[in-house]
């Protein structure tokens, strides 16, 4: 593939899912324009470019759209090499997507049940979620991981980008009892110091500043 001339990312500060691709892009050192989405009222231009679930992320890549925050992800990684963010071996990167995928399918839609849920059924959605995580802890651990303050090592990895950013988020999660953690060091004490180290990221720090101003507009 030729050097990309012209890349834009279209997000929205709230979104985690945008913010996955800020940190991917930064951690890559790619420059890029970003444009904020009105969410309550979408442009028809950007409507084409995510025609079918009409979310951010959308990437442009010299006028071609890719929607889809994981896909995003993916497409960074195999367009932009170094430093790469998926492990080299085959069977490794096979591994990262299931749980990445993981997340996604399960964990991801887990805290909307939470949000909307009450009573028995809240905490019942809680315990849940929480054996979620330490699914994807213990996973990772047989899976994955490789010594180092990163999933990958020294290094942040998809994992880290994903898991990070939610992460935080979660941090501040608002439906749940006091008292309450969704990120517990006891029961997942190796995604906890993940998060904690991928939170002390420049890129990250930079991303959060800089999204600030559209937070607070």
């Amino acid at each position: 593939m030729a050097e990309a001339k012209d890349i834009k990312l279209f997000g929205a500060a709230y979104s985690g899912f945008a913010t996955m691709v800020h940190h991917a892009l930064r951690l890559k050192g790619v420059s890029y324009d970003y444009i904020e989405v009105d969410l309550k009222n979408k442009s028809e231009e950007f409507l084409r470019m995510n025609p079918v679930h009409k979310k951010v992320p959308v990437l442009v890549v010299d006028g071609k759209p890719i929607p889809e925050s994981l896909i995003i992800l993916q497409y960074v990684d195999e367009t932009w090499k170094e430093p790469p963010l998926m492990p080299q071996d085959v069977y490794l990167r096979s591994k990262v997507r299931f749980w990445a995928d993981f997340i996604y399918q399960k964990m991801i839609p887990q805290t909307k049940i939470i949000r909307e849920s009450e009573g028995e059924a809240h905490t019942k959605a809680i315990e849940e979620f929480h054996g979620q995580f330490k699914t994807l802890e213990d996973g990772i651990k047989e899976d994955v991981h490789v010594q180092g303050p990163f999933i990958h090592g020294e290094n942040p990895g998809i994992l880290d980008v994903i898991i990070g950013t939610c992460g935080a988020k979660l941090k501040h999660f608002k439906q749940v009892p006091p008292g309450v953690k969704l990120v517990d060091k006891e029961l997942i004490p190796l995604l906890c110091s993940t998060i904690d180290a991928y939170a002390e990221l420049d890129i990250v720090k930079e991303t959060t500043e800089m999204l600030s101003q559209y937070l607070h507009a």
